[in-house]
């Protein structure tokens, strides 16, 4: 099998480290914008090293991975489908439905398998929150309360075409919370602040935030996200049914202190990165690919389940611009 990479930063060089050591992989081709990276990554993995996205699809690849910059995605996406190769690209798929929907509406044109990067459904403590909420042993679903907190902001580039916290960060929750719990978001009301370095309210963004949502069930759903959580990187996800409570993420790493006197967990350091806590759900993610390319699973991860989380995504920036409850049948199109 020959795998072709568009994107060789850090992302992408180490979904292709994981794909080099596959036993059914016989070889890659590498491109970035960067060309000196794009040679230095197929160096080391014994790859080959091309100019372009035109010249990987050219170069004979079974299957091609995206993990470009967010506003070449679509594009991207796209033209794998049309030269009939399965592709994984990390999120988002695009930067607003529109854009999406176009993709969505060319991928099932041409058949082709696409597996989005939603990689916290590969995480084992989702993986069992997810088996636990479905098999009943937690009773009636009542409450959900979601954290994902970065320990630093990302460079002030990034912010004006990441999409805004709800797209470019939160979209992970968004999703997960379908997953683990099976339900879909009926609507959303979010409020965000900007507390930290002025880039993020020039860009119309903010840094802080917190959000509720309804599930179809009644169920409600909180949210907390942060740009500045100085204690390390902390994504966690509470469940709590008429039966039991779970956590995900609750582990001798997460990013917080008990404030009880003589308790002293958790005792290990934090995550400081997003690779560290999710190190394990990435290869597993990329594993799952390898399994789509050779026609033995579909696509966990389908362009149809990034749109539902994106539509949520939608209606949390909405609400916070308006400072309203938004519904997802309102941002449906």
């Amino acid at each position: 099998m020959r795998i072709g990479f568009l994107g060789v930063g850090r992302i992408g060089a180490s979904h292709a480290a994981v794909v080099a050591r596959h036993e059914l992989v016989t070889s890659l081709v590498v491109a970035d914008a960067d060309s000196a990276r794009a040679r230095a990554v197929a160096d080391e993995l014994g790859a080959e090293s091309v100019a372009d996205a035109a010249a990987v699809l050219a170069a004979g690849v079974d299957a091609i991975v995206v993990a470009t910059a967010t506003d070449s995605h679509a594009e991207l996406i796209a033209a794998g489908a049309r030269a009939g190769v399965p592709v994984f690209c990390e999120k988002p798929v695009a930067l607003d439905v529109p854009g999406t929907l176009r993709v969505l509406d060319e991928v099932r044109a041409a058949g082709t398998p696409v597996q989005i990067g939603f990689q916290r459904r590969f995480d084992a403590g989702y993986v069992a929150a997810r088996d636990a909420v479905q098999g009943g042993r937690l009773g009636e679903l009542r409450r959900v309360h979601a954290v994902t907190a970065d320990p630093a902001p990302p460079h002030a580039s990034y912010i004006p075409t990441s999409g805004g916290i709800y797209r470019d960060c939160l979209i992970h929750d968004f999703d997960i919370v379908r997953w683990v719990t099976g339900r879909e978001v009926v609507d959303v009301t979010a409020r965000g602040v900007n507390r930290g370095a002025r880039f993020f309210g020039e860009a119309g963004d903010v840094d802080e935030t917190v959000a509720m949502l309804t599930l179809d069930d009644d169920t409600l759903v909180t949210l907390h996200g942060s740009r500045y959580n100085g204690a390390g990187y902390d994504v966690r996800m509470e469940i709590a049914g008429t039966d039991a409570t779970i956590a995900v993420g609750l582990d001798d790493h997460t990013a917080l202190r008990s404030a009880e006197p003589g308790v002293e967990f958790p005792p290990g350091t934090p995550n400081p990165t997003f690779w560290e806590r999710f190190a394990d759900a990435y290869v597993a993610e990329i594993n799952a690919f390898v399994e789509v390319v050779r026609g033995e699973r579909p696509s966990p991860c389908s362009v149809e389940e990034a749109l539902e989380a994106l539509y949520v995504a939608e209606a949390a920036t909405l609400s916070r611009l308006e400072g309203r409850r938004v519904e997802i049948a309102e941002v449906r199109k």
